[in-house]
């Protein structure tokens, strides 16, 4: 999902009639039929040393390029990755492939921010912008390289990925562009360093873990059968109904309303004094069993039982009872974040409900943007670039893209399989997870979760992977206090990071509420 604009609603294109082309679509056909140069992949290595867990290591880091071909052998698509790879390391080392979401984002996050030998350090109490450079760089001894080779991919159309000779990046702009290339990245990493026989991993965060999900489930069914030891999702996205908050939605209203809590409990307006524990686990069991029930009724509720529910509401949401009624007892999350703390004249953010934007437009009716978001992607931008050139030598002759908005504003999510009937619908890769692991009775899988993410509720996270058939003896499900980027929270960070070395252990426990 996209750092800066969420893409939770799948578009629908307006079609055309064959005669009434459009002289900017001639244009872009005309672009499409002429081939882009294939130069020779370029790749850096350099040689470095850490400390990582309590062990010092020398690794050696390859960012470079991958050609992926077409049916027909030609290169169409060219990945750029960063591997971190340890001195010596044996063909049964683990290896770990990571990227992020979107989609249209670079590995950028996952990368500086959690994984990664180095860190940017950016206000960890979610008070205060990044500002200007400079920015501070630091050392990651929690970064989990001494116990796997980490291998950061940017998918096609982000960081320096893009399509090369007769490819376009639309082409990958799909689940199976997307899935196929990545998919295809991966065995031509484990051929060439000799890891077929090593465990193998993916981490992925927001889009990156409905990505994750779907290429677990394409190593496990395609022609060529790779085996995954785990999965690690940050912030998962597995079912879009339950992270769009859209009118008319009514599964949404359910699964935003815990995160509504924490964030309300957290900025002091609902829940004081009330263990957090206590209060979330009462807004989840009232989302399920009171409110769900209510909005099924709609407008046959009596006046008692409306009264009621919009009084629970406001205790939970700390909002106020005639704004509530005025909302029809339902409120979506955009609305939620303008009007928390409109008296203060700020707005909370999406990816990161900590944090307080303070906007000119006091009176508006949502935030003119997502302060969590801008708050600290000038930091992760310019320390990203510096650490390319200065620390890994790296130098290319385009720009990195941190973010693609024409990926996610183009991306076609109609993607279906051939002979399958599409309408609208929202994505959902649920059960592509299901057949992945249980094709694989070794395939476990961990979900991290932030109290204060309001895009990707951790509530909703709950009762996603209590369906679709989902083998639960193998799941992990662990909370942070932090947002959909918890690991910006220097407690959530060595949290998260302890608990993903736990999951490598196969020491990690089952953390859902009872």
């Amino acid at each position: 999902m996209k750092m800066r604009a969420l893409v939770l609603a799948m578009a629908m294109a307006v079609a055309m009639p064959a005669f009434a082309q459009s002289d900017s679509e001639a244009t872009d056909a005309a672009k499409e039929d002429v081939a882009k140069p294939v130069h020779d992949p370029a790749l850096f290595v350099s040689s470095h040393k850490g400390v990582f867990g309590s062990e010092r290591l020398s690794y050696s880091v390859e960012a470079g390029e991958t050609h992926i071909d077409n049916e027909e052998g030609e290169p169409t698509a060219s990945l750029f990755a960063i591997s971190y790879i340890k001195e010596n390391a044996g063909t049964q080392r683990p290896v770990t492939f990571v990227f992020n979401g979107g989609p249209g984002s670079a590995s950028v996050w996952l990368h500086l921010g959690l994984l990664g030998p180095k860190r940017a350090e950016v206000a960890s109490d979610a008070d205060a912008d990044d500002g200007a450079a400079p920015y501070t760089l630091v050392d990651n001894p929690l970064s989990i390289l001494d116990l796997t080779d980490l291998v950061f991919i940017d998918p096609v159309g982000t960081g320096y990925s893009r399509a090369i000779g007769s490819g376009e990046n639309k082409d990958y702009w799909n689940e199976a562009g997307d899935g196929g290339s990545i998919s295809e990245f991966i065995r031509i990493w484990i051929s060439k360093h000799k890891r077929w026989n090593a465990p193998k991993y993916l981490i992925g965060e927001s889009f990156g873990t409905t990505r994750a999900a779907y290429i677990a489930n394409q190593l496990t069914t395609g022609d060529v059968d790779i085996a995954l030891n785990g999965l690690v999702l940050i912030s998962q996205a597995l079912d879009y109904e339950g992270s769009t908050s859209i009118h008319d939605n009514v599964y949404s209203y359910i699964t935003y309303l815990p995160s509504m809590a924490a964030a309300a409990q957290y900025h002091g307006r609902a829940g004081v004094g009330i263990p957090q524990d206590q209060f979330l686990n009462d807004a989840r069991a009232f989302a399920r069993d009171e409110y769900g029930p209510a909005l099924w009724k709609g407008d046959r509720l009596s006046t008692q039982e409306r009264t009621r529910i919009r009084d629970r509401l406001a205790y939970f949401t700390g909002l106020a009872p005639d704004y509530i009624e005025t909302s029809n007892l339902r409120v979506l999350m955009p609305r939620f974040q303008k009007e928390l703390l409109r008296d203060k004249g700020v707005a909370i953010g999406r990816l990161d409900g900590r944090y307080m934007g303070d906007e000119a437009d006091d009176i508006a009716e949502t935030p003119d943007d997502d302060v969590s978001s801008y708050a600290i992607s000038s930091a992760y931008s310019a320390l990203l670039n510096q650490y390319l050139s200065s620390d890994l030598g790296v130098e290319m002759d385009r720009a990195y893209m941190m973010s693609s908005e024409d990926a996610g504003e183009q991306w076609n999510f109609r993607d279906v399989p051939e002979g399958e009937y599409w309408e609208p619908r929202y994505l959902n890769v649920g059960r592509q997870l299901t057949t992945a692991m249980r094709r694989n009775t070794s395939l476990k899988v961990m979900v991290a979760n932030g109290y204060y993410d309001m895009i990707t509720p951790f509530f909703d996270a709950e009762i996603t992977f209590a369906r679709y058939g989902i083998p639960q003896e193998r799941v992990a499900m662990t909370y942070y206090q932090g947002g959909h980027m918890m690991y910006l929270n220097d407690g959530a960070l060595e949290a998260l990071s302890a608990d993903i070395r736990a999951f490598y252990a196969d020491r990690l426990e089952d953390r859902r509420p009872d």
